[in-house]
């Protein structure tokens, strides 16, 4: 590979001056003196010790002591202050009434009671095995409560009130629809033809099926396959509109 060397010459071996890159002027913006006469006119404005003037405080309007405190309303005497309350203690002074003596025989009112009266009735109790700890059978869940209720078996007054909704949103779509069937020229079958029309059906299909039952076991022609595969057709065609046809009541036809 060559090597490059600088062209040599004579005038390289004289000495040279320094040529020192002259500065461009600073920029100077052309406010800066009109920045400088406003900053001076107002010039140290916020060094005061609060506002200029106020007013001094006289000394006869000192903070005196518990002057800050909430001061509670005046107390209103009552005109009933003087009277004392009813005491339900007798007062010391009070006497005891002498000499009154009852000819009841508590002894035998009691007997008459205890042999007249009726049993007192043990509380149901339950016990979780045959040594364990009693508990009360009101409290535990196992007494049918629920079924004995006021309102057992009732309809909620908000499912009522939802059904009704439901019914009433039903009966609008339904009217709805009888509108722009009878503007589109829709006609209605009734319950007659729509099950004429569905009998109609199934007997096709036990046709179609009964048919197809003829078939041979052995199907090895392109005309037999052809065949099954059109009877298979018109079978899943039959059934799509008997199930249509059972599960919408109302059907609408256009009308010719």
């Amino acid at each position: 590979m060559p090597t490059q060397f600088a062209e040599e010459s004579i005038y390289n071996l004289l000495p040279r001056l320094e040529e020192k890159p002259v500065k461009p002027p600073r920029y100077i913006s052309i406010f800066r003196p009109s920045v400088k006469r406003e900053a001076e006119k107002h010039k140290a404005q916020w060094k005061t010790m609060g506002p200029a003037k106020v007013a001094v405080p006289s000394p006869k309007n000192f903070l005196q002591k518990h002057s800050k405190e909430p001061k509670l309303p005046a107390r209103k005497k009552e005109q009933d202050s003087k009277k004392l309350p009813a005491l339900s203690v007798p007062r010391r002074t009070d006497h005891p009434v002498m000499g009154i003596q009852s000819k009841k025989n508590f002894i035998s009112t009691n007997a008459v009671a205890a042999i007249t009266g009726l049993p007192k009735k043990p509380q149901p109790i339950y016990v979780d095995r045959r040594q364990g700890d009693k508990y009360l059978l009101e409290t535990s869940g196992l007494v049918p409560k629920y079924i004995k209720k006021k309102d057992y078996g009732v309809t909620p007054k908000y499912v009522a009130k939802r059904n009704e909704e439901v019914k009433r949103a039903r009966e609008k779509y339904e009217a709805s629809i009888l509108e722009n069937l009878k503007k589109r020229a829709m006609k209605r079958l009734s319950d007659e033809e729509r099950m004429s029309l569905l009998q109609g059906l199934k007997k096709n299909w036990e046709e179609v099926y009964h048919e197809f039952q003829r078939l041979p076991v052995e199907i090895d022609t392109i005309p037999k396959k052809l065949n099954k595969e059109k009877l298979e057709t018109q079978m899943k065609q039959l059934e799509h509109d008997i199930e249509v046809i059972e599960k919408h009541k109302v059907i609408y036809i256009a009308d010719e």
